[in-house]
């Protein structure tokens, strides 16, 4: 993909995203605020500068694939197709509804652009690891891109999948762990630490990095690195904040999942936001 990065446009862009999310979620009444806002550069970073995609063919053989397997973050993963092209803005405010095509949880049957259904989680590195299998069994080029967790990495299964990743020497897939230190209970460290994060995933024979997961420059080089990694699979620790840009909630446990009950709460998260002259594209 030919990268064509300006700063400000791309500021504006994770600000707008904000914006869109925020209010997709008051919408539909609730919703995984936190961790939907927490990604939204590394999501812009992967679908506008590093992955190879067609929006106008979805199920292009040769694109690169990506698993959000911290499904809650759904929200995040809708703006950035709907904002690439792959079906229309205006479907973003059926978030959740009866019969959408856009569930609170990605579902690759309902959704265009949607490379694996999502909800259970601990599951999708596992599928990440068979498609990232499956591409080298057919020798295609293509990258595979797994998100997590860092409280979804409390699941045995994350660890099984590290093992496989290893062993197999997965050298087409590239995991991101959404590392914002909170999960639904409260922060990581006293529900169950996962320090050393990095030595436990180089034991498992995968090459480790770190970044800042708002950083552009940082995001982008990274990615970059990690897509020249050969022998084994990639994990990118990338450090964020829970419910980046939204002033109430953000880097608090109560941004995991958020209630809105009626107009007065809508507009208290909305406003919570950096308000510049952001327009809903619904």
């Amino acid at each position: 993909m030919k990268d064509s990065f300006d700063k400000v446009e791309f500021d504006r862009l994770a600000g707008e995203f904000r914006f869109v999310i925020t209010d997709m979620i008051c919408r539909a009444g609730s919703g995984h605020l936190g961790g939907a806002l927490s990604l939204v550069e590394v999501m812009i970073s992967l679908y506008w500068r590093v992955m190879n995609l067609d929006p106008n063919n979805p199920k292009w053989d040769d694109r690169d694939r990506l698993v959000l397997s911290k499904g809650h973050a759904g929200p995040v993963n809708y703006v950035s197709l709907a904002y690439r092209g792959y079906f229309p803005k205006t479907m973003l405010k059926t978030l959740n509804e009866n019969g959408t095509y856009l569930p609170s949880h990605m579902d690759r049957l309902r959704t265009p652009g949607v490379d694996m259904t999502a909800g259970s989680l601990g599951q999708g590195l596992s599928a990440a690891c068979g498609m990232a299998l499956a591409a080298k069994l057919d020798g295609k080029k293509h990258k595979v891109f797994c998100i997590i967790g860092d409280g979804e990495s409390n699941e045995g299964q994350i660890w099984e999948a590290a093992m496989f990743g290893g062993h197999k020497k997965l050298d087409n897939l590239i995991a991101i762990c959404d590392y914002n230190k909170l999960q639904i209970d409260g922060f990581t460290n006293d529900v169950l630490t996962l320090e050393p994060l990095a030595d436990k995933w180089r034991a498992f024979n995968w090459e480790v990095m770190e970044m800042d997961g708002h950083d552009w420059d940082n995001i982008y080089e990274t990615l970059n690195r990690a897509k020249a990694v050969t022998g084994k699979p990639v994990m990118i620790l990338a450090h964020t904040i829970k419910s980046k840009g939204h002033c109430v909630t953000e880097n608090r446990p109560e941004s995991h999942n958020i209630k809105v009950d009626d107009q007065a709460a809508w507009d208290r998260n909305m406003q919570a936001l950096d308000q510049k002259d952001y327009v809903l594209p619904y």
